[in-house]
């Protein structure tokens, strides 16, 4: 099983993503463009991204009823994506409309359930009126959005044991909160795991974000996490 890298394009501005972009063409393949830049910009960043040739993980979390989800489906399917994300807290009924919807006019389009965001722990679930810990609310969410027909949920690197063991072999898991070993983070993901760790875990993606745009040298922290995801799919597999 192999388990690739994502950029994070999590900056304010085109201006300041350009030159990253640049130096990181022809050393990973993927781009994740969230909120951030696709309220700022829209669907034209995402052609000017994917132009300049990556894939694009758009990352929009879509949570709504269910007909509203599966007509922004329908709307997205034209971009040139591989990847996006709904809410699997949107219930069954309304992932199931998004599959259909995806189904019916991008087959080839991975819809992501994102499950618990890597910044809540068990706290923050119980402020929002959720018993027990972010692992057992990823399987609950994660069981769901599979009975649904979800091929792909976002959690965290510390749950992807758990749903290798409980879902089936062919769904993807794409894992934020990753940090390189040695790296403190101080910022606000709460659960976390090196680049070698979660490719031993089963993470099918790894998502990065300020590790690479904040690095002095963004293409050498690339090829570094890339390096350390080698070695994690090298002990998996033996």
């Amino acid at each position: 099983m192999s388990c690739d890298l994502i950029l994070a394009l999590d900056v304010p501005t085109r201006e300041q993503a350009a030159p990253i972009l640049r130096q990181l063409r022809g050393q990973l393949r993927w781009v994740k463009i969230g909120l951030q830049m696709f309220t700022a910009y829209g669907p034209d960043y995402v052609r000017a991204v994917a132009d300049e040739g990556f894939d694009i993980f758009l990352d929009l979390k879509l949570h709504d009823i269910p007909n509203t989800v599966a007509k922004a489906v329908e709307s997205l399917a034209p971009l040139p994506i591989g990847m996006l994300t709904l809410h699997t807290g949107g219930g069954r009924e309304m992932m199931a409309a998004a599959v259909k919807a995806q189904q019916a006019t991008r087959p080839d389009l991975l819809l992501l359930g994102v499950t618990v965001l890597t910044s809540m722990d068990a706290t923050e679930l119980a402020n929002i009126g959720v018993g027990g810990t972010p692992e057992m609310q990823v399987a609950r969410l994660g069981s769901l959005a599979a009975s649904a027909g979800m091929k792909g949920l976002v959690c965290s690197p510390l749950e992807v044991g758990l749903l290798r063991r409980l879902l089936p072999a062919d769904i993807k898991l794409v894992t934020p909160g990753i940090r390189p070993a040695g790296e403190s983070g101080g910022d606000d993901q709460k659960r976390v795991l090196s680049p070698a760790d979660a490719a031993r875990a089963g993470s099918s993606y790894i998502v990065v974000g300020r590790p690479i745009l904040q690095a002095p040298d963004p293409a050498a922290a690339a090829r570094a996490i890339l390096a350390d995801l080698a070695i994690g799919k090298e002990v998996r597999i033996q």
